[in-house]
């Protein structure tokens, strides 16, 4: 697929996500009421004051990680979200840079972006803004931002290259980059890499570990670490729904189908300019 279409895939199904109509994303992610979201953000690492501390809604369950959680956020500075869906992690960043502080959102998608920005004017966010635009080309002034997160969101983009060369552009010297993102131990059979259900459901657009590291690099960033790497359960992927297409279309075995889910991991990964 091409990477105008591959976009436009995913903008439409975030776009229905938004409103409600679709499923989250994600391997270890099947449809989203907000008991579920919860226990979703739990497991990946949110705290329950983190829960309590965001506006209703704006906590879809969309995550494989908590960025914030390590990001080390001191009072007053500019925090940019890549993918910022209806605004959790924004809200949670904006709450520790106080009122000083400044948060962007960017999100490729125009639901989600009139969904953060409904969340954060009905609880009187006023230090938190969300622009609508994509990944790969931010509109954000360069040498701007003290820190970029993101939660599994880059794996979504086509050109992940572009994505971390544009984030070297508006970081200012000594910025630092917190992302949880989806990589591979091990190449996914073509079936899955080819399938469009797999790219929506953050799979078959991952890269390999190694590779997503020296991406990073080339883009000029120095101390890339990879804080943490974590498997996700076999039963919370096979209960996805979209990985349950995969599996069917392609007559799946169990042990086939463990294998693949093995090679599939979320990382936590740190770097700065």
């Amino acid at each position: 697929m091409k990477s105008a279409e591959i976009k436009k895939i995913v903008r439409k199904g975030y776009g229905e996500i938004a409103k409600g109509k679709s499923c989250c994303c994600g391997p270890k992610i099947s449809c989203c009421g907000d008991n579920l979201a919860e226990t979703i953000s739990r497991n990946i690492g949110y705290k329950d004051e983190d829960l309590k501390a965001v506006p209703d809604g704006a906590n879809l369950g969309l995550g494989c990680g908590n960025p914030v959680a390590l990001a080390s956020l001191k009072k007053g500075e500019t925090v940019l979200d890549l993918g910022s869906g209806a605004g959790f992690d924004c809200f949670l960043a904006a709450n520790r840079v106080g009122k000083n502080g400044r948060v962007i959102g960017i999100d490729m998608t125009p639901e989600m972006v009139k969904k953060a920005k409904a969340n954060a004017k009905k609880s009187g966010y006023e230090n938190v803004e969300f622009r609508l635009g994509e990944i790969e080309k931010l509109p954000v002034e360069d040498n701007s931002i003290d820190i970029i997160i993101s939660n599994c969101v880059i794996n979504l983009s086509p050109e992940k290259h572009k994505v971390f060369k544009e984030t070297f552009r508006v970081l200012r010297s000594g910025g630092r980059l917190m992302v949880s993102d989806i990589v591979l131990l091990e190449e996914l059979p073509d079936f899955i890499k080819n399938s469009v259900s797999a790219y929506i459901g953050c799979l078959s657009g991952a890269l390999m570990k190694d590779e997503y590291i020296e991406t990073i690099k080339k883009a000029g960033f120095k101390d890339i670490k990879i804080i943490s790497e974590t498997h996700f359960p076999i039963e919370d992927v096979a209960n996805d729904p979209i990985v349950q297409v995969i599996i069917n279309k392609a007559d799946l075995s169990a042990d086939k189908f463990k294998e693949a889910a093995n090679s599939v991991v979320s990382v936590k990964v740190s770097a700065s300019k």
